[in-house]
């Protein structure tokens, strides 16, 4: 049984209207039951409570709750108490009449939102099993490690660290994170440009509505991510895809137009695809972004995680004229639960993202800000991604010998080693929307290649993720989307 004995209920009485106490209490519980805001078995105060919290003698809210069980809404249990009635009188069980939404949702609904609408979500309902993307390796993680350090910070908790903090985050978490990227990433910044988010999605929300105007452009990737296209589009954007092949986003495809306001890249492991973006192009798209005055949105979302070679340096790392806004997560390399996520702003635009934020949600919640600052400094986080490194490395070769030893002539497995997941590509005329539905099917979480493309492309592919399984899920995931494709 669920409880409101806890909570008090939201019942205002009126000392002046003619109606007794007892027969207002009475109605409010009443007319709560119908409503379906009181539950069939959900407890209620006792009548002790609701004596003390709504000030009234004891003979009132007696006689609302004798009335009440009379008449069939309200029941007792001995060492309970007084539940809602799991059968409820005729009465109540007509449904209430309501204006019924229309199908194609509130009228008022805006170009933003619809856009939104349009773009594939995925459910978390669907979180495990092959081959869920952007799922790390959840049994893999350090868990009694990160539990001891969370509760070292929940048991000492001053007064300091549970009062209200910086928009930016905690600056202790800056300075590590700053640390961590500059060695790792060659990333240019120090603690003053860091601005902590709850993850990459919401640091491109605040990028779509600090650089954009409504009918403002900026450019895409083609194929790219779709949450990149869903914060753009819900600031009101125009979006303009930008198509990307073997050496990633092509500059020389980039409109010639002062009127574009930015452009979204993820160079180092481009979404999905896996494409590296060569060296001469990204001097390239930094010189286009100077001449244009355009900013460029670096998404690094999973570059801690290349097995052909040692992780390759930002584009931020190289950029001179401070054009580059980097966002990064700690979603991939550690759980996606965390929500911690991060921006290194270029030092003119920190006030602009800091009223944003603040604005947004005031501050990040600082919890488990300090316990990944000791995690990072204590050697933790380096050591568990040395370690996931080789795991990850492990089962995308797996997987990628499967499709090609079990699925010739189905898929053709492309994109570099890295990241945790791959694109195989359908055979010419092959519907990779209905590939993916099959696979749902039978059990199996593909994206199809073409909810990523903003005009549907010539040739279909299934973007499989491997992080969040195992060796035995991959094999079954395999032989399933054999069953599928055959």
């Amino acid at each position: 049984m669920t409880t409101t004995d806890n909570f008090l209920l939201p019942i205002a009485l009126d000392d002046r209207s003619p109606v007794p106490i007892y027969r207002q209490i009475y109605g409010w519980i009443r007319d709560a039951i119908l409503a379906g805001t009181l539950r069939p078995g959900q407890r209620v105060p006792s009548t002790r409570s609701m004596v003390g919290h709504l000030k009234v003698s004891r003979i009132s809210v007696l006689g609302a709750y004798e009335q009440l069980i009379a008449e069939g809404y309200l029941e007792t249990f001995s060492g309970i108490g007084t539940c809602v009635a799991r059968q409820l009188p005729d009465d109540v069980l007509e449904p209430i009449q309501r204006v019924a939404p229309s199908v194609d949702g509130p009228r008022s609904l805006s170009r933003r939102a619809e856009a939104i609408r349009q773009a594939p979500v995925e459910s978390g309902l669907a979180s495990f099993g092959a081959f869920r993307v952007s799922l790390p390796a959840l049994d893999q993680f350090p868990a009694d490690i990160w539990g001891k350090l969370v509760a070292r910070h929940a048991r000492s908790q001053s007064r300091a660290a549970m009062a209200y903090g910086d928009p930016l985050g905690l600056p202790a978490f800056r300075e590590a994170v700053a640390d961590y990227l500059g060695a790792s990433r060659a990333v240019r910044c120090d603690a003053s440009q860091i601005l902590v988010t709850t993850g990459s999605q919401q640091a491109l929300q605040l990028c779509a509505f600090v650089l954009l105007d409504p009918g403002q452009r900026v450019c895409i990737e083609e194929p790219g991510y779709p949450g990149a296209r869903n914060a753009f589009a819900a600031a009101g954007a125009e979006l303009l895809p930008v198509p990307v092949d073997a050496d990633g986003l092509d500059p020389a495809a980039l409109p010639d137009d002062p009127g574009v306001r930015a452009v979204y890249v993820t160079p180092s492991h481009q979404y999905p695809l896996g494409i590296t973006m060569s060296a001469a192009r990204r001097l390239a798209l930094l010189n286009w972004a100077e001449s244009h005055g355009a900013w460029i949105v670096e998404d690094d979302y999973d570059s801690e995680y290349r097995y052909g070679n040692r992780p390759i340096a930002s584009l931020q790392g190289i950029d001179t004229r401070e054009r580059v806004i980097y966002v990064g997560t700690f979603s991939k390399v550690m759980f996606p639960a965390l929500r911690l996520g991060y921006m290194v702003l270029p030092r003119d635009l920190v006030p602009a993202f800091a009223a944003a934020r603040d604005a947004a949600d005031i501050f990040p919640a600082t919890l488990y800000q300090r316990a990944m600052t000791d995690f990072i400094r204590e050697g933790h986080f380096g050591r568990h991604i040395r370690r996931m490194r080789l795991h990850y490395m492990e089962r995308r070769r797996l997987l990628a010998e499967l499709i090609r030893s079990r699925l010739p002539g189905h898929l053709e497995v492309i994109g570099s080693e890295a990241g945790l997941h791959l694109v195989a590509m359908l055979p010419e005329g092959v519907d990779d929307s209905a590939v993916a539905k099959a696979a749902a099917a039978a059990g199996l979480s593909v994206i199809p290649l073409s909810s990523c493309h903003a005009v549907r492309p010539s040739r279909g592919g299934l973007i499989l993720g491997y992080g969040g399984i195992n060796d035995a899920q991959i094999r079954e995931g395999i032989d399933r989307l054999a069953a599928v494709l055959a």
